[in-house]
């Protein structure tokens, strides 16, 4: 491996590290609470080492909040766009979401269960509020699927409502884990 390689690698392990870091300490101590030092700290770096790589704590956040999503949307995409029937695959999302949460509760906690802290933080929320919309459409198209297919009841025939109350059930199972 050649030089550049190895540094660029290192760059790369060293990115990751900061991101896990800063994930435990977020859900640990909640985004407030948290400093460009405490996170520094627990990768054994220099806080301005941290600034080399993001231009500040919201600049952190607000990617951990992208790249959970991401994770997230693409489980849930991939099985909206399968060939199985339309209940079958709404199932599997809501199945997907759910182990998506028990299998990582940090990214999870850190998504759902502490977005308060985030207040003033325009970064953050537009990010959140542009990623859970594109999370949430994903489900409600599943939603509307089935109602094309009439596979659900006419009372449950609004497709935002439908998503809207499978959500807060699927989020109700994982969060009291």
């Amino acid at each position: 491996m050649t030089l550049t390689r190895q540094r660029d690698a290192y760059r790369e392990s060293l990115r990751e590290e900061i991101l896990d870091a800063a994930r435990q300490l977020f859900v640990q101590n909640g985004y407030e609470a948290t400093s460009i030092r405490a996170i520094a700290q627990k990768v054994g770096a220099s806080p301005g080492i941290l600034y080399h790589y993001f231009e500040d704590k919201q600049d952190i956040m607000a990617l951990l909040v992208r790249e959970t999503f991401s994770r997230l949307s693409r489980r849930i995409e991939a099985i909206r766009t399968d060939t199985d029937h339309a209940t079958a695959r709404l199932r599997r999302g809501l199945r997907a979401y759910i182990e998506f949460g028990l299998e990582h509760p940090h990214h999870y906690s850190l998504l759902f269960m502490k977005p308060d802290s985030w207040e003033g933080n325009e970064r953050i929320l537009n990010v959140f509020q542009t990623d859970v919309e594109a999370t949430f459409h994903c489900l409600r198209l599943m939603c509307m699927e089935c109602i094309s297919a009439g596979v659900l009841r006419s009372e449950l025939s609004d497709a935002e409502e439908l998503a809207q109350t499978l959500w807060a059930a699927i989020h109700g199972l994982v969060a009291i884990q």
